[in-house]
């Protein structure tokens, strides 16, 4: 039995999941020919992992975001080999992804302390350089948050995912009968009894045509990429973004959203997901509730209702599908609940799959040790018979 629990809806203002920085490597050092002294290696750039550190922290802390390291010191009469300039660290939360200007992974950080080099210093001045010294590495790298939020809310715009946050929160996220109110990520967490804590992204509204940039398009689903579960937030009474577009009803939303996902990254639909089906208070809703839940138990057999190119490949398995309202907060605690349970359900099997993961790495290994040869200079002792000693 999950226990109760609050949620706080923390906002962060303008709430950064990534960042370009421009990194310099220190130069080198001058070389001392008359005697073939070395100069100084330059100092190297790195991003190094820090626990209850945020991108927002680092941007206010260095706002120029240029980050060069020390130069390498000269070689002199005194010291023939030049010190090594000062390395330069860029402290970054946990969970980022560094890549460069073109989009290549320079590397992730996953744990605390984790560490990357983004800009090696120069060289110092060597007879293999007529003694002068190498200029160092220059860099424009981008941080990216890997993961902002245990769970992501996924919805049409007017869904109702700011007033489900509203009404189960302190905070007042903006909420009008426009869509394209929720333009950022806002971050909150719940609270359980028991100290647990699990965030949750409010995230934009996503429309017809986002793997195609559409809306907020790429921007949205790659925050969706950063979250471990997906919750579903639809209306029951459908979806119409404009007097121009076409009306959907709640089962066609689901399918539609499925497909964005689908269209943008197949990866994001193994993600475990919940449905919250919200504005449960408004009369019909239980009737249509009904026909939702038998078109999600046979989605099959009303794919007839859709285009050829808007099926998705697979349609999502929901652990959980919990009817609410945003304004009555009818299953609101169900809906608690039901997020704690699957986050801890596929925390297990994560942790599961990671011993089972480890025992096979030490049996591949003990099997492995065992069955080398031995090698031709080991020495081997005559085998001798227990039973002759007597």
């Amino acid at each position: 039995m999950v226990r109760s629990s609050c949620l706080l809806l923390r906002k962060y203002g303008n709430f950064i999941d990534n960042l370009r920085l421009f990194t310099r490597g220190g130069s080198g050092g001058m070389g001392y020919p008359r005697l073939g002294g070395e100069g100084g290696k330059g100092g190297d750039v790195w991003v190094v992992a820090q626990n209850k550190m945020t991108l927002k922290q680092l941007k206010d802390r260095y706002p120029q975001k240029r980050f060069v390291a020390g130069e390498g010191a000269n070689s002199r009469v005194s010291a023939l080999k030049g010190c090594k300039g000062k390395d330069c660290e860029i402290p970054v939360p946990v969970g980022i992804s560094v890549t460069d200007e073109n989009g290549k992974i320079i590397g992730e950080l996953n744990k605390e302390k984790d560490r990357i080099l983004v800009a090696e210093g120069g060289l110092g001045g060597k007879l293999l350089t007529n003694f002068l010294p190498l200029k160092g590495q220059k860099r424009v790298i981008h941080l990216d948050l890997k993961l902002i939020a245990d769970i992501g809310l996924v919805g049409f715009p007017n869904a109702g995912k700011s007033s489900l946050l509203s009404k189960i929160s302190h905070a007042k996220p903006t909420i009008a009968d426009y869509a394209f109110t929720t333009l950022k990520p806002e971050l909150g967490k719940i609270m359980y009894n028991d100290f647990k804590q699990v965030s949750v992204a409010d995230l934009p509204g996503l429309i017809e045509g986002a793997h195609r940039n559409k809306g907020m398009g790429h921007k949205f689903l790659k925050h969706i990429e950063r979250t471990r579960q997906l919750l579903f937030v639809v209306d029951i009474f459908g979806f119409q973004l404009s007097s121009q577009t076409q009306y959907r009803s709640a089962f066609e939303t689901i399918i539609l959203l499925t497909k964005e996902l689908e269209l943008y990254k197949e990866e994001l639909q193994t993600k475990p997901a919940l449905l919250a089906v919200n504005k449960m208070d408004l009369p019909d809703a239980q009737d249509k509730f009904h026909v939702l839940m038998s078109q999600l138990q046979n989605p099959k057999d009303f794919l007839y209702l859709f285009e050829k190119n808007m099926i998705p490949e697979r349609t999502v398995e929901f652990q959980h599908i919990i009817p609410i309202s945003a304004v009555t907060g009818e299953g609101i605690d169900e809906l608690k609940n039901c997020i704690r349970k699957s986050l801890d359900e596929n925390a297990n099997q994560e942790n599961d799959a990671h011993h089972k993961k480890q025992l096979l790495n030490l049996h591949i290994s003990s099997t492995v040790s065992y069955s080398e040869p031995p090698s031709k200079n080991a020495f081997t002792s005559p085998r001798m018979d227990v039973t002759s000693i007597n």
